[in-house]
């Protein structure tokens, strides 16, 4: 056993000073104020520091502990209690009901169950435990998922996740915001805020920051004061914010009443970069795809899926498309969900798979299939197929996170040369890169031997040249910071002539250094920039602390997005905002729920 020291009766008294090896012995640390000892397990102040005083403690409440007997078990159990973990065993009978219930809700949350769906699971146990079980079936008294008790829980939960990214931000050296007014795209209007924060070892958090009704917050100043209301209950000022990631609608980049501009004004500092502002990120697929459905295809394609799914549901032609629709957004969909579902490459290439089943269809429900015979709608329609398979590809590079904004800068460059090298294949009628529309083309000359003239380059080139302009103006000021990026993803490759003036002298010391060079080869960036000591190289340090800390993808605005139109109908009911914040961050998180602080909250507000 780990064996706790007895006392000679003839010691003389001890001092009273607080000694480190109690630590690990007793499972107590020196509190802040520095008078008594604080007890990791339970969180109670030992007033008089005698190791009596603290022995007696210990062994009085906590003699579970004395079988973790080696050193090494004993450390990491030191470890555990210091970030807040109690080994299970050591719960009451109670507080592991507690438990259970709060992982219970959390797991109805992430899978956007109602609240009045605990006591259905509650019933279900109940079921399991009699026919399996029948000695534990008392273990469910004290697990309550009533929907009152549902909601107390995820709000409790919810809590303590952002008491969490609270204690984390202010660590920031430098941190993002991305702005979503997408995503409720079919009910209340709100906007999601996520925050990108860098710590002095370069460790990364993406999380969700506010959600923001916009009913109640409509003009800008409203929105702007929210999220400033938000920042500062982070502990964060606007001189730390290096970028904002937003989509392109006008209440984000109106040019002189966006909220980017009212932001950027306010977050100017001498010491810092400008705020670096890219609106292309987030939807990427969903937005472009105004840009280049020249013919309201969408639109046109968006009422037959209506009338398969009301006339045509058990036609096996349709299944796939069918269940493809229903692992999105469930059986019953709304218009504007639905929309946005057919507004993605990879449904479109579905869909187009499916055109002749689509056509025989329609005319055998006497609908109008007027738009199969018109060879410039069906040339728009594959066209359309293929740019936006081709926007898919890209908004899947977007989506890998913890690549860095240099990655995902190089995405975007690659994607535009390729527009350039669509455009001279469409002026020579090259439909290499087109696939889908190359197939209409090829049928329509089969159909129509005498007639030349099938498709319109022009046509397609115009559409083309739009998407450039609007990928130059989204990603504008990544191309203003584009040696800070090149610099941070290839420092030991960087010309040192090349670069920032206050930055030389660091580039050529590092770029000197053997031993950071073979670290460099072997580690990933973040590593690599996380080991490099700031004392030597401070510039450098804060160059990669504030590129790191620009959204380099999607991800986390993908999955809230993805959330909601899987859950339209359980988000759709009423529900305040702070439980909508609160299930939100559930389903975004990758933060931990520290369920002992959660045990013991309720613990002591029901003592």
């Amino acid at each position: 056993m780990w064996m706790t020291p007895k006392r000679s009766k003839m010691e003389v008294d001890e001092a009273l000073v607080f000694r480190p090896e109690w630590t690990q012995r007793y499972l107590v640390v020196e509190p802040p104020e520095g008078n008594g000892a604080l007890c990791l397990v339970c969180r109670r102040l030992i007033v008089a520091t005698r190791e009596r005083d603290v022995r007696r403690h210990y062994e009085a409440e906590h003699e579970y502990y004395e079988r973790y007997v080696a050193d090494g078990e004993r450390a990491a159990l030191v470890e555990r209690l210091r970030q807040g973990e109690l080994p299970v065993a050591s719960l009451t009978p109670e507080e592991r009901a507690a438990r259970a219930g709060l992982g219970l809700c959390r797991l109805l949350a992430l899978k956007g169950r109602g609240w009045g769906e605990g006591d259905f699971v509650h019933q279900c146990m109940e079921v399991l435990l009699r026919e399996v079980l029948p000695e534990h079936v008392s273990v469910l008294q004290g697990i309550d998922l009533s929907p009152e008790s549902a909601r107390q829980r995820i709000l409790s939960i919810d809590r303590n996740l952002r008491s969490q990214l609270v204690n984390r931000a202010r660590d920031f050296k430098a941190y993002s915001l991305a702005l979503d007014d997408q995503a409720f795209v079919a009910y209340e209007n709100y906007l999601l805020v996520f925050i990108r924060g860098v710590g002095a070892g370069l460790e990364v958090q993406e999380d969700l920051l506010t959600i923001i009704n916009l009913t109640h917050h409509f003009s800008v100043g409203a929105l702007m004061s929210a999220i400033l209301e938000a920042l500062q209950t982070a502990g964060l000022s606007l001189q730390r914010m290096v970028g904002l990631t937003t989509t392109h609608t006008l209440r984000m980049i109106g040019e002189n009443s966006g909220l980017v501009s009212y932001m950027r004004e306010k977050a100017v500092s001498p010491n810092c970069w400008n705020v670096i502002h890219y609106s292309g990120f987030l939807h990427l697929e969903l937005l472009s795809s105004y840009d280049v459905d020249v013919n309201q295809i969408i639109n046109t394609i968006s009422e037959w899926i209506v009338l398969i799914k009301t006339r045509g549901v058990r036609r096996p032609e349709f299944q796939t498309l069918l269940t493809e629709s229903e692992s999105e957004h469930g059986e019953r969909v709304n218009g504007r969900c639905l929309n946005n579902w057919l507004r993605r490459g990879k449904t479109l290439k579905l869909i187009f798979s499916l055109r002749k089943e689509m056509e025989a269809f329609l005319v055998s429900v006497g609908a109008t299939t007027v738009h199969f015979s018109d060879k410039q709608w069906l040339c728009d329609f594959g066209f359309l197929v293929d740019i936006m398979e081709h926007l898919r590809v890209l908004s899947e590079e977007l989506r890998v996170s913890k690549v860095f904004a240099a990655a995902a800068f190089d995405h975007i460059c690659t994607f535009e040369v390729k527009l350039n090298l669509f455009q001279r294949h469409i002026e020579e009628k090259n439909l290499t890169d087109f696939p889908a529309l190359k197939e209409v083309v090829d049928e329509l000359k089969q159909q129509n031997k005498e007639d030349q003239k099938i498709f319109d380059p022009d046509r397609y080139q115009m559409v083309i040249c739009r998407l450039q302009k609007e990928f130059e103006r989204h990603f504008k000021d990544l191309r203003f910071i584009k040696k800070d990026l090149e610099l941070f993803s290839n420092p030991f490759n960087f010309k040192p002539e090349y670069a920032p003036i206050s930055v030389r002298v660091e580039l050529t010391k590092l770029q000197a250094n053997t031993n950071l060079w073979n670290e460099y080869r072997i580690k990933d960036l973040g590593q690599f920039y996380a080991g490099l000591s700031a004392e030597s190289y401070p510039i450098i340090k804060g160059v990669a602390c504030k590129v790191a800390s620009l959204f380099d993808s999607n991800q986390i605005c993908e999955k809230a997005f993805s959330y909601l139109t899987r859950n339209q109908h359980t988000l759709s009911q009423p529900l305040t905002d702070e439980h909508l914040q609160a299930l939100f961050r559930v389903a975004t998180t990758e933060m931990e729920p520290s369920w002992d602080d959660l045990v013991r909250e309720r613990n002591e507000s029901n003592p």
